[in-house]
């Protein structure tokens, strides 16, 4: 347990914060984890309409600074490249 106050302020901030981040970063991993899975099982237009809620997920994310903003294009660009390539086959 930290003794000086500044350390104990320091923990009340970051306890406070992971309770913010938590659930943003929960349903960032369950949203892409659900995308992959309906690109998976051959779901393309439920896929597609997934898309849009999984690109504001991940945005929000990236708003909140939890994810940087190039780690965010890149997941979108997967996400995207993943259903097209699987649609392709």
């Amino acid at each position: 347990m930290p003794v000086i106050e500044s350390a104990k302020k320091q923990m009340r901030q970051s306890l406070k914060k992971r309770e913010r981040n938590t659930p943003v970063r929960t349903e960032l991993k369950s949203v892409f984890k659900k995308a992959l899975l309906l690109i998976k099982e051959a779901k393309f237009e439920e896929a597609e309409k997934f898309l849009t809620k999984a690109y504001s997920v991940i945005d929000t994310a990236a708003k909140k600074n939890l994810i940087h903003r190039n780690n965010a294009a890149r997941k979108k660009s997967r996400l995207a490249k993943t259903l097209a390539t699987a649609k392709g086959k």
